[in-house]
């Protein structure tokens, strides 16, 4: 419990919400981000979008695609990054060989679930390794959630 108290001291945090409610996670991993001086403003600033956004491997690469982070303010027009262009995701050879294995498999896909900073300052994009969820599956969470929800106001008036 003290690790995940550590991981949120060091900044802002941007959510894929979407992803928990699309896909059923199977197994989570933390990626470094090879970011430029400007996105990491941006990123401090909460100026990003997960939505939409997955990461994808080539050869022995993993890469962010379709992560928006919107260009800095305050820089210069030359000095600004592009807001839409590929990152480069940060892991261990191992891992990266265990990804790959999995999504080899039909029907994963690398999904970002949240980008944030460390306690030592550097950016992180926690990966999860999913599968989409079917139509019924959505409809039933979300009967379960209002019935529970149904089920707290009756015991909140008794």
């Amino acid at each position: 419990m003290a690790q995940k108290q550590e991981k949120n001291l060091g900044g802002p945090v941007i959510q894929n919400k979407k992803a928990y409610f699309n896909f059923e996670l199977v197994e989570k991993v933390e990626a470094g981000m090879l970011l430029v001086g400007t996105e990491v403003k941006s990123l401090r600033n909460k100026q990003c979008e997960l939505d939409g956004a997955y990461a994808r491997m080539t050869d022995k690469e993993c890469w962010l695609v379709g992560c928006k982070i919107a260009q800095y303010e305050q820089a210069a027009d030359f000095a600004n990054h592009d807001p839409m262009r590929k990152r480069k995701l940060l892991l261990h050879k191992a891992q990266l060989k265990k990804i790959r294995t999995k999504l080899d498999q039909r029907g994963f896909t690398l999904v970002p679930l949240r980008i944030y900073f460390n306690s030592r300052g550097l950016a992180k994009c926690e990966l999860a390794l999913a599968r989409g969820k079917r139509q019924y599956d959505k409809r039933q969470k979300i009967q379960d959630k209002d019935q529970k929800r149904d089920l707290r106001r009756m015991k909140k008036f008794r």
